[in-house]
C-alpha cells in the first residue's frame, strides 16, 4: 500500500510540484495519473521511490516512511519498486538479454559485476521475463535493432526481473505510435491482472487511461482534483483537471 499524507514538494527554485496531497494506492490496483504538462504527475510518481524527495508530509510504502530512507535501506526499497521511463533507458549497443540481466547486478558479488558473468539461474529468469512480455525471440538481438515499442517491452522485462511488487511508469507510451502504445498498455494490464503487481502510470493520453486503468487520479497545479473509477470520468471531470480548454485530454 502507498499512502500520501499531506505531502508537499517544493523544488529548490521555488516551484511547487505537489501541494497537500492525500492519496492511498491499494495493493494490486492499476491507477492512471493524468493532468496537464507540469501539473505534478511525474513528481507524484517519482516521490514514491524518492527520486524526488518530498518537502513536507508523510509518504509510506508498505508501512515504511520513504523520506527517512537512505543508502542501503533506500536501495532495498527501490528493488521492489520497478521504474519505467519514456526514454527506455537501455544500453542500445548490446543485446536484449544483457539489458534485462542488469536488473540482477545489485545481487552479484563484485567479481561477477566486474567480469559481467551471470549465473545460469539469473539468465533463465531474464528469459522468463522476456517471455512474459512476448519478445523472447529477441533475446540475443542488439537493442538498437528493435522498434521503440520493442525497446519499451525490454525495459518492462528488465523491471519484471526485479520481481517488484509495484511498477511506476512515467509516460511509458508517449514516444510510441497509437498501435504500439496499445500493445505496451496490454502488457501493463496483463502484468497487473495476472501477477497482482500494483501499477501506477503517469499518462498523457486520457483515452488510454480510461480504457486500461481501473482508477484515475487527476492532478492540477500539484493538487489532486479528482480520484475515482475510470467510468466516472466525464467532461466535467476533465474540465476540472485540464480547464475549459482541455485539448491535451483528447
Amino acid at each position: 500500500m502507498i499512502i500520501f499524507k499531506d505531502v508537499t514538494k517544493v523544488y529548490p527554485n521555488g516551484t511547487v510540484g505537489l501541494k497537500d496531497v492525500n492519496l492511498t494506492i491499494e495493493d494490486g490496483e492499476f491507477v492512471a495519473v493524468i493532468g496537464l504538462s507540469g501539473a505534478g504527475k511525474s513528481t507524484l510518481i517519482r516521490a514514491i521511490n524518492k527520486m524526488h524527495p518530498i518537502s513536507t508530509g508523510t509518504l509510506t510504502v508498505d508501512g515504511t516512511d520513504v523520506s527517512k530512507l537512505t543508502g542501503k535501506s533506500l536501495r532495498k526499497l527501490r528493488r521492489k519498486i520497478g521504474m519505467i521511463f519514456q526514454s527506455f533507458n537501455l544500453v542500445t549497443r548490446t543485446t536484449v538479454i544483457r539489458n534485462v540481466l542488469t536488473a540482477f547486478v545489485p545481487d552479484l558479488p563484485l567479481w561477477r559485476r566486474v567480469l559481467g558473468i551471470f549465473p545460469k539461474k539469473m539468465r533463465l529468469e531474464a528469459l522468463e521475463a522476456l517471455d512474459k512480455v512476448g519478445i523472447l525471440e529477441k533475446a540475443y538481438t542488439r537493442v538498437d535493432q528493435l522498434s521503440g515499442g520493442q525497446q519499451q517491452r525490454v525495459a518492462l522485462a528488465r523491471t519484471l526481473a526485479q520481481n517488484p511488487s509495484i511498477i511506476l511508469a512515467d509516460e511509458p507510451v508517449a514516444a510510441l505510435d497509437p498501435v504500439t502504445a496499445k500493445v505496451v498498455m496490454d502488457d501493463f494490464r496483463n502484468i497487473n491482472k495476472n501477477m497482482g503487481i500494483t501499477v501506477l502510470i503517469n499518462i498523457h493520453h486520457v483515452e488510454l487511461a480510461l480504457e486500461y486503468c481501473d482508477r484515475v487520479v487527476g492532478i492540477r497545479a500539484g493538487q489532486v482534483v479528482f480520484d475515482g473509477p475510470s467510468s466516472a470520468v466525464d467532461k466535467t471531470v476533465l474540465a476540472s483537471i485540464y480547464g475549459e480548454k482541455n485539448d491535451e485530454a483528447i
